[in-house]
């Protein structure tokens, strides 16, 4: 089944589209979608149809960056009920957590991701839809959104060193520069905002304790989507990991908060197995560093977890029919 993702993902797609004079009813008849459908911002519409829509309105628009102009005017209250626990958090490190924790009441495609490198604390974000679909427009809007987040709970003491892509730079990046306010480095091992671990633990201002205990019985009340996967959690958590090296049961297991017999047993009851999950997210992401002529191949290996440039090599052939070499050769 495709994954379907809140309607609010799509907020201010009308607007973005209508400052770009742009025409928004056959992009959205393309797309399998209608004004109606994104009317209510709880329905649930397919991710695949989504990301559909924000990269043709982008081709469309000759804009590429109208994920970014989206996420722009997000405001906290575009969370929806979890909004109403976020804003009641301690500190931006609670705050984070509790929308890791919650994430299939926002958006089942984000993976968040908080690695702490002494002073300084890399927010890894991810957007995993299903293979195949990958989308620059929403990676950005993703990244916007949270940068908005963070934003809102610290108000003027939010200043990251910067904001990662994997991606390429467009051809201007001031709307980038506008939404940001700090350093863009695109090409990157992965996607995320790099900032002083001191901003996760500001004090928030507004947080009231009692308020947040309230919201959180509402929240955990709330039911879990129907058609939610293991699988697609474990992707998730693979898309995070794996550029780190930590793509292991062990650690996908405790993210998940099971332990590593509990995990194989739900993703054998779901047809699927830890290893055949693994190889999809390599098939996806080796795609991802091939295609970025500034990683070696070495490097390239290294970010899908392989110990030495022989086994990737091996592994590379075995699933595309030819050499590492041999294919970004014939890509050129």
């Amino acid at each position: 089944m495709s994954t379907l993702i809140r309607a609010a993902t799509l907020k201010n797609y009308f607007e973005v589209a209508q400052q770009l004079d742009l025409n928004p009813q056959p992009l959205l008849q393309a797309a399998g979608l209608s004004r109606a459908m994104l009317a209510d911002p709880e329905r649930r519409i397919p991710a695949a149809a989504a990301v559909r829509l924000l990269e043709d309105s982008a081709h469309a628009s000759g804009c590429d960056t109208f994920g970014l102009r989206m996420a722009e005017s997000r405001q906290l209250s575009d969370f929806g009920v979890v909004s109403l626990l976020l804003i009641h958090q301690p500190t931006l490190r609670d705050a984070l957590l509790a929308t890791m924790k919650y994430r299939h009441l926002l958006n089942e495609l984000l993976a968040i991701h908080v690695e702490e490198r002494g002073r300084t604390v890399v927010i890894r974000e991810e957007f995993v839809p299903d293979a195949g679909t990958a989308s620059r427009q929403a990676v950005e809007l993703a990244l916007g959104a949270l940068h908005r987040l963070c934003g809102a709970l610290l108000g003027a003491h939010w200043k990251p060193h910067a904001v990662t892509f994997t991606h390429a730079a467009p051809e201007n990046a001031q709307i980038h520069r506008r939404v940001f306010r700090c350093a863009l480095e695109f090409d990157r091992e992965f996607n995320g905002i790099v900032c002083e671990t001191a901003d996760l633990n500001f004090r928030n201002p507004s947080a009231d304790p009692t308020m947040a205990m309230y919201v959180k019985r509402l929240v955990e009340s709330l039911p879990a989507p129907a058609h939610r996967s293991i699988a697609a959690d474990v992707r998730k958590d693979l898309y995070i990991l794996m550029p780190m090296g930590q793509a292991t049961i062990e650690q996908v297991a405790r993210g998940l908060g099971m332990n590593v017999r509990t995990l194989q047993r739900r993703l054998e009851d779901a047809g699927d197995t830890f290893s055949g999950t693994l190889n999809s997210v390599r098939r996806e992401l080796v795609l991802r560093y091939m295609e970025n002529r500034q990683y070696s191949l070495q490097v390239v290996g290294r970010l899908l977890g392989f110990s030495t440039p022989s086994s990737f090599t091996r592994w590379f052939s075995a699933e595309f029919g030819m050499a590492p070499r041999a294919w970004r050769n014939a890509a050129r």
